[in-house]
C-alpha cells in the first residue's frame, strides 16, 4: 500500500502558511467582535459590574455572564420585536399551492378561508418548511389537514387557543 501513497511534508500544504500576498483568515471569537462586546460590557455596566480603562473585565466569569446575557437579549429582542413580517410575493405556481393548502385547511377547520387562525397555519407551515413548497411542506399540510379533520378534540383545542399554532405545526412536520 506504501507504494501507492505520496508523502509529503506537511509545511507544503499547511493552510495556515501564509501565501504570497495571500491572507491568513482565522475564526471569529466573540470578543473580538468589537460592537457585541461593547454591547455586553453595556449590559454588565447595567448590572453594576465594574469594568478598566480597556473595557475590558478581569474576571473570566463575568466575561462568561457577558455572553449569556448577550444570547438571551438577543433571543428576547427576536421574540418580542414588534417588527411587522413581510410578506414577498412568490411565482404563481407557490401562490396556487399555499391558497390551496388555505383552502384545505379552511374546509378542515370549518372556517373561511380568510380567517386569521387559516393563515396562520399555513404560514407558519410554510416559514417552517423554508419558505419552500416542497414535499415536506406538501405532506405536513397533509398530516394538517387529516388531524383537524378526523380529531374532534384536537380541532378545537387549535380554534380555542389552548394549543398553539406553532406547536401544533411543529408537531406534525414531515
Amino acid at each position: 500500500m506504501d507504494k501507492f501513497v505520496i508523502r509529503t511534508p506537511r509545511t507544503q500544504n499547511s493552510p495556515q502558511k501564509k501565501q504570497l500576498g495571500g491572507k491568513v483568515y482565522k475564526q471569529a471569537t466573540i470578543e473580538s467582535l468589537k460592537r457585541t462586546e461593547l454591547y455586553c460590557l453595556l449590559i454588565l455596566s447595567v448590572l453594576g459590574h465594574t469594568v478598566n480603562k480597556m473595557g475590558r473585565h478581569s474576571d473570566p466569569e463575568v466575561a462568561c455572564l457577558a455572553k449569556e446575557v448577550h444570547t438571551e437579549w438577543k433571543t428576547f429582542f427576536e421574540k418580542h420585536l414588534d417588527r411587522p413580517s413581510i410578506e414577498v410575493r412568490s411565482d404563481p405556481k407557490t401562490e396556487s399551492f399555499r391558497k390551496n393548502a388555505l383552502k384545505l385547511l379552511s374546509e378542515a377547520l370549518e372556517l373561511k378561508m380568510d380567517h386569521l387562525l387559516v393563515e396562520n397555519i399555513e404560514r407558519e407551515t410554510f416559514h417552517l418548511c423554508s419558505r419552500l413548497i416542497n414535499r415536506p411542506y406538501r405532506r405536513t399540510v397533509r398530516a394538517l389537514v387529516f388531524t383537524l379533520k378526523h380529531r374532534a378534540e384536537i380541532r378545537e383545542q387549535v380554534k380555542s387557543g389552548a394549543l398553539p399554532v406553532g406547536t401544533f405545526v411543529q408537531t406534525h412536520k414531515k
